[in-house]
């Protein structure tokens, strides 16, 4: 990852939309974990339902991976970071 070599700076545009965009992440994030638990809990409580309630469970991580990817994509971009 390369860095830039000279102070960025940012303009309260640039500032707000990457503010904006940490909270879709925090809300996504946050919508893909109490997914995940409440899952857990109905399989918790109807056993078996483990079958079809594992399939949607097994696509959370993944889901949760991508939000991150694409913040950490938008920070990157606002911040000049580069990928070598």
């Amino acid at each position: 990852m390369a860095l830039p070599t000279e102070p960025v700076t940012l303009s309260v545009e640039q500032i707000n939309e990457l503010n904006r965009k940490f909270s879709v992440l925090r809300h996504d994030v946050n919508n893909q974990l109490s997914l995940i638990m409440a899952t857990v809990e109905l399989i918790r409580r109807r056993p078996e339902s483990a079958e079809r309630m594992l399939a949607m469970l097994v696509e959370q991580p993944h889901k949760i991976s991508d939000s991150i990817a694409q913040f950490s994509g938008a920070m990157e971009s606002t911040l000049r970071i580069t990928q070598p």
